[in-house]
């Protein structure tokens, strides 16, 4: 059955590290057809090993066949745009020719760490905060183009431009270069309170504007489907391809927040990120790892906080559920209703990532404590959600210190707001409204309102926000809960701070 025919639809490239998607949306932000497939990074060949790169070639070709999947689901007079949103950080040195001149590094790819010692001998960690609203991180932009410069200058020689994934994905669309400001904010080599490339960051890597193509907004039309990606994708020739950009950030702005509300982007990572007026990069801010990146619209910047989140429940999954082969997440939420708040004294460290999120500062890796004979995978489940909630708790802290503001609820978006336990968890622990609505694809949803306003169909996302219902259902905290979780999170914040004497030695 073809769906759509009489509103219209706006097909949505949703990229991922992991998972490759094409969705189709219609305008009450519905998906009516999507298809997916796997994504990863590979080995450079010739390279050594640990070395990570992405077959840009081969995440075209996926897109092209999961487009014609799509298409034969829905009615394509109703298609009326495209648009990309894909990871950060990574993208493409591309020749005239739009042929790579090397290939895409990956965030995974470890050979940046070299750089990190020589850059912050060069220019001061929290100027580059202030500056650029980042934190040094290993798969940052600019590391790569300093590395590359380094370890194979010909490859600039070559390169006509350089392209964020998003950018590049349109490119093949369209034939037309451009870069968008949610993606370059990754880069670590933007002016995030001027919107555009920081030349005192650009040098750092022996680059200046004029090596990037033009700038271009969210929501503006990058260009029309060429006869090549139409015989490569099925797309009819003409069709307006809409800027797009870093997916966090349509996530972020798919939400009806306020100011004095978070949006948590919950999956394999989490994000907790609020949608201000202002730019703060305050020394606190940098002291308590935030990042701050640019909104989708103008005039608006997202802090936030990164941690990981379900890569430790899919871990718990491997470990300790592989028999279960059906639903396996409704057997371990299942398992763990049953174990009273607190689990029973167990503590998880939820830092499988150590350096990352708030409790970066302590260098604590993850752990398990407080393990008695009667424990079983249950109790660690339990254990791992609460951990993960006091990780949560433990960043809207530092958000309010760091931005000046009172938290008054957390909006749940992802694929982590599905988990009525967790987010019930959630509430008790943070002492926190909790909303989650019908939408939990956030990144989908809010690329295709930015399509939508792109081919005019809004005037704003606002206005397409609007025109939505969104269906919110709310958790509250229940009292005697909260009371149990108070000695949750003390034992968890002393925990980090007693183990880091330890691993920081």
């Amino acid at each position: 059955m073809r769906m759509g025919g009489d509103g219209k639809i706006a097909l949505v490239y949703d990229c991922g590290s992991t998972n490759l998607r094409v969705a189709a949306v219609n305008e009450e932000g519905e998906i009516v057809a999507q298809k997916s497939v796997y994504n990863s990074p590979r080995p450079q060949p010739g390279g050594k090993p640990g070395w990570l790169i992405w077959d840009v070639e081969e995440i075209w070709s996926k897109l092209c066949m999961l487009t014609r999947e799509v298409l034969k689901r829905i009615d394509e007079r109703s298609l009326s745009s495209v648009i990309v949103a894909t990871w950060g950080a990574d993208g493409v040195l591309i020749k005239r020719s739009g042929e790579p001149a090397y290939p895409a590094i990956s965030w995974q790819c470890p050979r940046t760490q070299e750089v990190i010692k020589e850059l912050v001998e060069r220019i001061e960690p929290y100027e580059i905060f202030r500056i650029t609203g980042y934190q040094i991180l290993p798969f940052n932009t600019l590391l790569k183009w300093i590395w590359i410069r380094r370890n194979a200058p010909e490859a600039f020689k070559e390169a006509y431009t350089f392209l964020m994934m998003p950018a590049y994905i349109s490119y093949r669309l369209t034939g037309e270069f451009h870069v968008e400001p949610t993606d370059a904010s990754t880069t670590m080599a933007v002016d995030s309170a001027k919107r555009g490339w920081s030349p005192e960051m650009l040098d750092l890597a022996g680059l200046d504007e004029a090596f990037f193509p033009d700038w271009r907004e969210p929501g503006e039309v990058a260009g029309y489907v060429t006869d090549e990606a139409g015989r490569r994708s099925g797309l009819r020739k003409g069709l307006p391809v809409i800027v797009g950009g870093h997916d966090t950030q349509f996530a972020i702005a798919s939400v009806k927040a306020s100011e004095s509300e978070a949006i948590l982007s919950s999956g394999t990572w989490e994000i907790l990120a609020l949608r201000m007026k202002s730019y703060l990069p305050s020394r606190e801010a940098f002291e308590n790892g935030a990042l701050i990146e640019l909104d989708v619209e103008r005039g608006c910047w997202n802090p936030q906080f990164l941690m990981i989140a379900s890569a430790v429940l899919e871990w718990i999954r491997k470990m300790f559920y592989s028999e279960v082969s059906e639903k396996p997440y409704e057997v371990m939420v299942s398992e763990a209703e049953k174990i009273r708040p607190g689990s029973d004294g167990i503590t998880f460290l939820p830092s499988f990532f150590p350096g990352s999120g708030p409790t970066a500062r302590y260098g604590v890796p993850g752990a398990v404590l407080g393990l008695g004979l009667k424990a079983d995978r249950a109790h660690v489940y339990r254990a791992a959600l609460e951990g993960l909630s006091c990780q949560l708790r433990l960043a809207a802290e530092l958000m309010e210190r760091s931005f000046n503001v009172r938290l008054d609820r957390i909006w749940v978006v992802g694929g982590g707001s599905r988990n009525d336990l967790w987010n019930r968890i959630r509430s008790d622990i943070l002492l926190r409204k909790i909303v989650v609505t019908r939408f939990t694809e956030a990144t989908v949803l809010g690329a295709a309102m930015t399509a939508f306003k792109g081919i005019g169909l809004f005037r704003s996302l606002e206005e397409a926000k609007r025109s939505l219902s969104y269906e919110p259902k709310t958790y509250e905290p229940l009292e005697e809960n909260s009371r149990i979780y108070e000695e949750t999170y003390r034992r968890f914040i002393s925990l980090y701070e007693k183990l880091s004497a330890i691993y920081l030695r």
